[in-house]
């Protein structure tokens, strides 16, 4: 299961999403405050972060920037600021991706599974093997009983 941690000072939102992130199939925390967001994550890493800019104790870039030096898991802004210097500033401290309020939850979600999709290593194992031969693509080389076949770039564009 997910972890996914939102933080943000409206009771109203935390629990929407709350709401419509448990449905989804993922396990929410919840924090009204900068402290309790970094002491939660600290207790149990999230897997993503929904964070607010506005924060009563300290501003949500802080978080950010707090989280970014021991995590990589994703992080969404969420936040009221709808100017370019925040944004900018947000997605310079380690964010992914930013949601300006209002937003539709839809879009919300999506941009979050997007955000996990990107964070998580794919299942695919890059490598084809049959009995004749294998094709490694992530180490772009293709081998046989009898050594490996070099190819040309074209063949290598044509073979992935």
């Amino acid at each position: 299961m997910i972890r996914v941690l939102v933080v943000d000072d409206d009771p109203h939102l935390l629990r929407a999403l709350t709401i419509a992130l448990t449905a989804g199939g993922h396990q929410v925390a919840t924090a009204a405050d900068a402290r309790t967001a970094l002491n939660a994550a600290a207790a149990a890493p999230p897997d993503l972060a929904v964070i607010d800019l506005g924060l009563p104790d300290l501003d949500g870039i802080t978080v950010i920037e707090s989280l970014r030096g021991w995590s990589s898991a994703p992080i969404v802004v969420l936040s009221a600021r709808h100017d370019e210097t925040a944004k900018i500033n947000a997605l310079d401290a380690g964010a992914d991706d930013y949601v300006t309020k209002p937003f539709g939850m839809g879009e919300l979600l999506a941009r979050i599974r997007a955000a996990l999709r990107r964070a998580t290593p794919g299942d695919d194992q890059p490598v084809v093997a049959t009995a004749a031969f294998t094709v490694d693509l992530a180490a772009k080389r293709v081998t046989t009983a009898s050594g490996e076949i070099r190819l040309t770039p074209t063949e290598w564009h044509l073979l992935e």
